[in-house]
């Protein structure tokens, strides 16, 4: 299907047809292709175990298989899935990069989440590295905290444990592109516009 091309050739002589006609293209290509990008990133999880009895792609799986058998909605199962692809790039800010690419596809609750989730798993750890343990108490009160207590302590931190019964990845395939093909354009826009 033919779905247009653009009349200009620098970007300050962009008019509404145009940006409807790349609009169009970025929906088609987006509804195709991002399922596939992030199924490679978590794919590409596997590998080093990095001084762990499994590596970050089992350790997704079990998390997303954890809430999955714990009953948890099907966009948190897939945040489960997908918390940690940050690990690939940023591994310091990994948070980070797994929130902005789920922020259009997401609530609010479960951007929150998958942005702070390691200020709540840090209190397993920060106190060795000489941080403060109980950071993620800056966060009592917010709407989210809960929640995201709840998925380190039930889904993520177990999520470790080479014996465990992890569901394959292509569980999860059809839920991703469920989560990914339901985002409004309205969610996009507000994604550029909110700070």
């Amino acid at each position: 299907m033919d779905l247009g091309t653009v009349g200009f050739s620098g970007i300050e002589r962009v008019t509404q047809s145009d940006w409807d006609i790349i609009i169009r293209h970025h929906e088609a290509h987006y509804a195709e292709h991002l399922p596939l990008e992030l199924l490679g990133m978590v794919e590409r999880l596997k590998g080093p175990m990095l001084g762990f009895q499994v590596d970050r792609f089992e350790h997704s799986l079990q998390t997303a298989t954890r809430a999955l058998r714990a009953g948890a909605d099907e966009e948190t199962i897939v945040v489960a899935l997908l918390h940690d692809i940050g690990d690939l790039i940023a591994p310091e800010n990994h948070c980070d990069i797994a929130a902005g690419v789920l922020k259009p596809y997401v609530s609010k609750e479960n951007h929150w989440l998958i942005q702070h989730h390691v200020y709540f798993s840090g209190y397993y750890f920060f106190h060795f590295s000489g941080l403060d343990r109980n950071l993620h108490k800056q966060f009592l009160g917010h709407p989210a905290y809960a929640k995201t207590k709840h998925f380190v302590e039930a889904w993520d931190g177990p999520s470790f444990d080479p014996k465990y019964d992890t569901l394959p990845l292509d569980v999860f395939e059809p839920m991703l592109r469920r989560v990914l093909a339901r985002a409004p354009r309205s969610q996009w826009r507000e994604t550029h516009t909110a700070a």
